[in-house]
């Protein structure tokens, strides 16, 4: 998959997403578990919409991103923002470098494009190797009742005036997996550019991730759904799982 041209669509695509939440999200398990948090690292960072939010509000980040494109957005962010962030491109299953980080965070379910488990196990184990003691990890996931439900096998279109997206997400060949394939139109100079993409992902029921994050070094874990401290968790009712690990 490549982020050329996705990359430099991709805040319009997200104008609507709850940015503000991922980042009370994170500061309420920092206060809930009682941690001194200074240095997060951000996983799959993107055009950077969370890291600058982060840096704006005190920690010292650092964005990580297989992509060069989206590396590059986000930097020109950190600029006009006025914040200082280390951006580091490389494949978050094989990070390496990282040591006596206090926090790992990686959202907007980019670990559900980690699809084969034995790469699952991989960023876990890095990432518990590059956590100090006390450090912790948060992700989150579809859960894989909402995307039997509601993505697999639904198609979603949206039309503005400079840019228009059909998107159909089909099954793969594996319980939890699947592709989504999205056709771009892009106005530019009066003109529409069309391009296309292809994402492959995959979710697992919450006792997979459980099992792969306690193999990685893992114990206490936790769960929340939908951004939400106060309700019991549900696996079946929930659309986005939030993973608490510490180590």
């Amino acid at each position: 998959m490549t982020y050329h041209h996705f990359a430099y669509i991709y805040d319009q695509l997200m104008a609507h997403a709850p940015y503000e939440k991922w980042i009370s999200f994170t500061t309420n398990i920092i206060h809930q578990l009682e941690k001194e948090v200074h240095t997060i690292v951000d996983l799959g960072c993107g055009t950077g919409s969370i890291a600058v939010r982060l840096a704006k509000s005190g920690f010292d980040v650092i964005g990580v991103d297989q992509s060069t494109d989206m590396l590059t957005a986000a930097a020109e962010r950190a600029l006009n923002d006025n914040v200082s962030i280390n951006w580091i491109e490389q494949d978050i299953r094989k990070l390496t470098g990282f040591n006596q980080i206090d926090l790992f965070i990686s959202y907007c379910d980019v670990i559900n494009y980690v699809t084969k488990k034995h790469d699952l196990q991989s960023v876990f184990e890095r990432v518990y190797h590059s956590l100090r003691t006390g450090g912790i990890f948060i992700f989150d996931v579809h859960s894989f009742a909402y995307a039997q439900k509601k993505l697999i096998g639904q198609t979603f279109a949206d039309v503005t005036d400079d840019l228009a997206y059909i998107w159909e997400c089909e099954q793969g060949n594996h319980r939890g997996e699947m592709y989504h394939y999205l056709t771009f139109f892009q106005r530019e100079n009066g003109k529409y550019i069309r391009f296309d993409e292809t994402h492959h992902q995959r979710t697992y029921e919450i006792y997979v991730y459980e099992q792969l994050l306690n193999s990685g070094g893992f114990t206490k874990i936790h769960f929340y759904s939908d951004f939400l401290f106060e309700k019991t968790f549900s696996e079946e009712h929930s659309e986005r799982i939030f993973i608490v690990a510490e180590k």
